[in-house]
């Protein structure tokens, strides 16, 4: 179950977070974002399911090409280091951001392996309030062979560009941020910022191999 409710996590990650450039999603919609990357993000890796399957390392260049741009990467960094960020020199807050990077690429990587055409549902658009800056959008992933899973979406808006972006998601209300910050957090205040950075470039580089999913 713990695998499954990963996979969820990242699977559906990559649909606040992705693009197919072949087609221009209204990235100032939320819902709209959300649904249309939906489509186009699953269409890919059902497409070239057997070329993953025979080579999950090109799930790297899925994760960089359909999910990163569309995370705000540099906001999710800070929200995991907290009172650490404001103690950290600007050159260790974008070392860190950074490393956040390769670490995301990898984690998504290494977890779409579990990726098994599971069926999903956004819901419908709300109205979105004129001075609303973060907004919350559920998506249910179901697989006949296991209870339903429920996520939050947190998106936050861009002020200068009117576009939303994801930054964290909760799996069954808990958080991916919340959950990497308490983590890291004794680690933070103990080694320093530099040194877990340096810490989760390493873990980046770990080869992506598909992992036997639990019953």
């Amino acid at each position: 179950m713990k695998k499954w409710i990963t996979a969820a996590l990242a699977v559906v990650s990559m649909m606040i977070s992705s693009a197919v450039i072949a087609q221009t999603i209204d990235a100032t919609n939320p819902y709209i974002l959300i649904d249309g990357v939906a489509d186009n993000a699953f269409s890919r890796l059902k497409d070239d399911k057997e070329a993953y399957q025979a080579n999950p390392e090109l799930l790297r260049d899925v994760v960089k090409e359909e999910l990163m741009p569309y995370i705000n990467v540099r906001y999710a960094a800070l929200n995991v280091l907290g009172s650490q960020a404001k103690k950290a020199t600007k050159e260790e807050r974008d070392l860190f951001t950074e490393a956040f990077y390769d670490y995301l690429v990898m984690s998504y990587a290494q977890i779409l392996t579990q990726y098994t055409d599971q069926e999903v549902t956004v819901e419908a658009p709300k109205t979105i309030a004129k001075n609303r800056s973060v907004v919350s959008v559920r998506v249910d992933i179901v697989d006949k062979s296991r209870p339903p899973i429920r996520l939050d979406f947190k998106l936050r808006k861009n002020r200068k560009t009117q576009e939303w972006q994801g930054f964290d998601v909760q799996v069954e209300g808990v958080s991916m941020l919340s959950t990497k910050a308490s983590e890291w957090s004794g680690q933070l205040r103990k080694n320093g910022v530099e040194a877990v950075a340096q810490e989760l470039i390493e873990r980046s580089k770990a080869p992506i191999a598909k992992e036997e999913s639990e019953s």
